[in-house]
């Protein structure tokens, strides 16, 4: 049964936290409109599951008027690209004139106004921002995300490698759907948070060793953290044809990942989604198919 009182927007929709984020209200019975940067499979996915699809950018102000018309909570979600701040200004005004009640901003673990990171200090920016309006509003900073291990994992010679710049640091994997969980329920309860600040992590915290050793397991076939540096690793990524602010950002990020910034567990999962958090073993056996090739940004040995 459709839950006709209230309408969520979910933006960034046919990404990994949207397209959880709209399949669970609909499950719930609510309202969704989707916000997608262009109509193809997946939003014609989520058009086919009963989500409202609306097609823009939310650095348009009036795609984001038209987006938040009758909206009653949204989920603001911007791609590592350059535009953060006139999106977060746009959403803000035309969400304030239409009356939007409440939002939920996808943030990083690393938002704070002396990170290296531009995209980092934008986010922290972009919180304070939606801070200013009466908006009801929570920021969530997730570490990084278990969806990074398929993106920069490489087979080679029948065994899995991960080369990555992250040195002896630690951090506890955050699954996309977890994420989900916690913004479906932030949307559907905003008030007890009010203007917090959520960090989002997974259920235990390992370097980069550990977790190929979990990996190991789970899949079978060796695989091997293979440490190196900063420098190595941004040239990889211009090479691939990566944009600079992308390049800025993850290079920045793997700083503060080093010095510890990315650390740390705690319960908001399951305390606010209601569910526990995949650990590194469920997440792999989950995605064992993203497994079987290198994935697009792995970093070749030279």
């Amino acid at each position: 049964m459709i839950n006709n009182d209230r309408l969520f927007l979910i933006t960034g929709a046919t990404g990994k936290t949207g397209v959880g984020t709209v399949e669970l209200l609909l499950e719930r019975g609510h309202r969704v409109r989707a916000l997608v940067h262009r109509e193809d499979e997946r939003s014609r996915a989520l058009a086919k599951a009963g989500a409202e699809i609306a097609v823009g950018d939310l650095r348009d102000v009036g795609t984001v008027s038209e987006a938040v018309r009758g909206v009653t909570g949204a989920y603001l979600c911007y791609p590592i690209l350059p535009g953060l701040i006139e999106a977060t200004t746009c959403f803000a005004k035309a969400a304030t004139d239409a009356g939007v009640r409440s939002v939920v901003g996808m943030s990083q673990i690393s938002a704070r106004p002396e990170a290296g990171s531009d995209a980092a200090r934008q986010h922290w920016m972009s919180e304070r921002l939606l801070d200013t309006t009466d908006l009801l509003t929570a920021h969530l900073r997730p570490t990084f995300f278990a969806e990074w291990l398929p993106l920069w994992w490489e087979v080679r010679d029948g065994e899995g490698h991960l080369r990555l710049p992250f040195g002896e640091g630690r951090h506890a994997p955050i699954a996309a759907a977890d994420q989900s969980y916690v913004i479906a329920a932030l949307l559907l309860d905003p008030e007890p948070y009010d203007r917090a600040v959520l960090t989002l992590h997974g259920p235990a915290e390992m370097d980069h060793y550990a977790i190929a050793d979990v990996m190991t397991r789970t899949l079978g076939v060796p695989v091997h953290y293979e440490p190196i540096s900063v420098e190595e690793f941004a040239s990889a990524m211009a090479a691939r044809g990566m944009d600079a602010h992308r390049v800025q950002h993850l290079s920045n990020a793997a700083v503060d990942y080093r010095n510890g910034v990315f650390s740390g567990t705690n319960d908001n999962v399951e305390r606010i989604g209601g569910r526990p958090p995949l650990s590194v073993e469920q997440f792999v056996n989950e995605h064992k198919h993203d497994f079987d090739t290198s994935g697009p940004h792995y970093v070749p040995a030279s």
